[in-house]
Parts: structure tokens; sequence; C-alpha cells
């Protein structure tokens, strides 16, 4: 099978890069190619960012959020994962789980869309279907850190959260304890990249076609209303104690906005909080427009002693 290359880690113009390929590149045959991302968290086309993700992790340790094409889960990637995409007629991940097998690696393919090695799983996948093309791709850890994979996704009513880290981290493995062959990641993918092509060459990929690649992501991938703005309905509760006593927020959010907000609690204040919380109806689920709002609205008011700084990281962060 033919492959390309992809050196980038920017996982915003690597979800663009996908979208390229299975859209515009030209060729009647299948290709492959394998691929890295920087730290980041990639959430599925429908999910919701805001309940899936735990983005105050994120914003500390700068890593970025991005939503891929295909449907799922939200996954974690380092630069210890390696990436597979495979686009063409009826794409599939055999020929990963084939290439495993061939350095001694025991993976099959098991329940909706995972790779497992030994009753652990090493990789998850997800496939996009657009006229009679198909992509399919999938991550492959192979010492991924796994505290960082489940501080990301460990959020309150998650599916993490229910089953408990100890039980997560007991049930996915790297790939690295299984193949004492290979000193690093390099040297495996090295190996899967040659397995893969079986003697074919590389495919052509111009600077041309980076640029086109480049404004995808310029203008879709990177963008607010595609990584957050796409989040359907989600309700949350959080509360704190502040100086003007317990405060409680409930919240709904669509499409990445504020629907409906409520403060509640013990606090006290000089005027009525339900004032302000009309004032933040209908606003960007984001930092930087909250803090506008609530600095231009004097938060000391509602809340004695309560800055902007204060009440936005309640209503943000977990």
């Amino acid at each position: 099978m033919r492959f390309l290359k992809n050196p980038s880690t920017d996982p915003w113009y690597n979800m663009s890069f996908d979208e390229y390929c299975l859209e515009q590149y030209p060729s009647n045959d299948p290709f492959f190619y394998l691929w890295r991302n920087r730290p980041s968290v990639i959430i599925g086309l429908n999910q919701n960012a805001y309940s899936e993700v735990n983005l105050a992790y994120l914003e500390e340790h700068g890593i970025r959020l991005a939503r891929r094409v295909t449907g799922g889960g939200a996954v974690y990637h380092d630069l210890q994962n390696l990436n597979y995409t495979i686009v063409g007629r009826e794409a599939t991940p055999r020929p990963v789980v084939e290439a495993l097998r061939a350095l001694g690696v025991p993976a099959e393919l098991t329940g909706r869309n995972d790779i497992y090695v030994d009753g652990r799983k090493v990789s998850g996948y997800a496939r996009r279907v657009w006229h009679e093309r198909e992509i399919v791709h999938g991550t492959l850890m192979y010492d991924v850190d796994l505290d960082t994979l489940t501080r990301v996704l460990d959020v309150p009513g998650s599916k993490l959260e229910a089953k408990g880290i100890a039980s997560v981290r007991s049930r996915v493995a790297n790939l690295k304890d299984f193949l004492p062959q290979f000193s690093s990641l390099d040297g495996l993918q090295a190996a899967l990249q040659e397995i893969l092509a079986g003697g074919d060459g590389e495919l052509p990929f111009g600077e041309e076609r980076r640029a086109a690649v480049q404004r995808i992501s310029d203008g879709k991938f990177s963008t607010w209303d595609w990584i957050y703005g796409r989040s359907r309905q989600a309700d949350i509760v959080r509360s704190a104690r502040l100086a003007c006593g317990t405060v409680e927020v409930r919240l709904s959010l669509d499409h990445g906005c504020v629907t409906d907000l409520a403060f509640g609690g013990d606090f006290l204040g000089g005027l009525p909080a339900e004032r302000l919380a009309e004032r933040l109806h209908g606003l960007r689920f984001d930092r930087q427009t909250l803090l506008a709002t609530l600095a231009a609205e004097d938060t000391g008011r509602y809340f004695d002693g309560v800055s902007p700084d204060e009440l936005t990281d309640l209503i943000i962060k977990d």
C-alpha cells in the first residue's frame, strides 16, 4: 500500500490533513500515513467539549483541544502515541493489526472500535465515509503518559469517574510492554511503515497541498466554532466557598453558549444575583468573554468581596 508522510505534530493541522486526504487527495487506490500529535485531546465529531474533557487541566498544562471529523469518544495523544490513517474504499484497521502480529504482538480487533492485546486496550479507531471513499484512523499507544491520560478525561459524571481511574488504567496498555525489540517509538514507526507499505512507494504531497491543508486548519479545525461551538446541550453545577459565602452556579450550555444560568447559596451581596445571571445569557462559554462582562458589571455589588476573576474561575473551572 502506498503512503504519504506527514511530519506535523499540530493536532489542528493533522485533523485538517485527514479531511483533505479523504475529500481531495487524488488516488483511486488505498493509501496510509503514520503521524503524531503533541500533547492534545481529540474529541469525537458529536461530543460535548465541556462534559467530556477536563478543560481546566488542559489550560493549566498547555494541552491543545481538537475535534475530529469522525465519531467516537475523546482520546489523549502525546508524542509517545503513534496514529495511523488509512484512506480508500472499505478502509479497515486490519492491516495495522496484521502488522502488529508480524512484530510478535498478539493484537486483535474487538469491541466496537478497539484493538486489544492480552485483554487490554492499546488502540481505539474511528471511521467516516465520504462518497465512495472511507477513512479509518486510530491510535497506537506506545509509551503514553497514562497519568495525564486519566487526568484530562476525568470530569464529574464522566464514564471515567464512574469506572474509576485505577479500573481504567488496568484496562489499557502501552505497546512498549509487548515490543522489547524496540528501544523507541521511532523504531516501531519505521517497522510499521515498512510492513504496511509492503514495498510500495511514497505518494507526492507538495507545498501547494500543504498550504491547502493549512487553510482548512485556519478556517475550520482551529476555530472556536468547530471545537466548542458544535458542543450539544450540557448542564453543569459548580460551587465554591468565596468571601461572600458559598456560591453555587447552575448553568446550561448549547453549541458553546450559555443558555441558562442561575446563582444559589448562602452568599451576601447588595444587588440580586439574578440580574447578573441575565447578563451572561447567550454569551460564549469562554473565559475572556465571561470575564469582560463580569468586570463591566462590578461583581462585588452582587457578591460581597468577590472579584470578576474569582467568579469567572468558579463558572469556568471544574
